[in-house]
């Protein structure tokens, strides 16, 4: 099947035979997007953006991230306007507050989450940003892209079969849309040939990890390591998705 510009990402994250090709997506994805808020083309100097950035704010991983970028100028711009914005917010928040009147109930529930406006806030701040939403939208294409290409690319299939599968997190992801994106009798395909190819992977990599272990037993000392030398970082990816190893991102002066 001829690539069309949509899905030589997806082909080429396939082709790179990672551990999960959702993974490789997403670190270049959030590359792209961390380029776009703080890169030499200066979005963050543009209103239209610091306007959505002002109102979505970021996570705290996403701060951390763009931290370690490293633009302090395009850092300082987005934390300047998003303060405002968040401090125009918390005044109003603060000005309509009223709080609730206890109950011998609440006594017993002082671990349960509160009906507080003022937390209930402060979640909804944590729980927005700007980096995630973007990611969130041009991945939901991505998954679209992967149902396309399974059902009408031979190729990509087979790659998929005999590919190294996906982490857990990206697996689920690709179960819960499967149920929308194909028929019954595709899914009779589907779901079995995903299923052996995750089960035969995770063990696969934990194989490897058992053997990263046998190798420090000083009976081993001159034994091949065989795959287990990246095990470490390769298991934590394949159960939680990511790239543990990676150096942080930095912007390219």
């Amino acid at each position: 099947m001829k690539e069309q510009l949509y899905t030589i990402p997806l082909n080429d994250a396939v082709n790179a035979n990672d551990e999960c090709p959702f993974c490789f997506i997403e670190r270049n994805i959030e590359h792209d997007l961390l380029d776009f808020v703080l890169g030499s083309g200066s979005s963050y100097m543009e209103a239209d953006i610091r306007e959505m950035t002002d109102k979505a704010g970021f996570c705290r991983s996403h701060f951390q991230k763009m931290f370690d970028y490293g633009n302090t100028l395009g850092n300082a711009w987005i934390l300047k306007t998003h303060y405002q914005k968040m401090i125009g917010e918390m005044q109003k928040q603060f000005a309509g507050f009223k709080p609730g009147k206890s109950t011998l109930k609440d006594k017993f529930r002082k671990n349960a989450e509160s009906g507080n406006a003022i937390g209930i806030w402060v979640r909804e701040k944590e729980n927005s940003c700007y980096i995630c939403r973007q990611y969130q939208d041009t991945y939901a294409r991505y998954l679209d892209t992967f149902f396309y290409l399974w059902k009408q690319d031979d190729a990509f299939r087979d790659k998929i079969k005999n590919g190294k599968g996906f982490c857990l997190s990206h697996f689920g992801d690709l179960c819960d849309a499967a149920d929308t994106r194909l028929n019954d009798r595709e899914k009779e395909d589907f779901y079995p040939c995903m299923f052996s190819l995750m089960e035969e992977n995770m063990k696969r990599l934990s194989a490897d990890v058992s053997w990263l272990v046998e190798k420090f037993d000083y009976r081993n000392r001159d034994a091949d390591w065989k795959n287990s030398k990246d095990a470490i970082q390769r298991g934590m990816q394949k159960l939680k998705g990511g790239y543990p190893a990676d150096a942080p991102y930095k912007m390219n002066k």
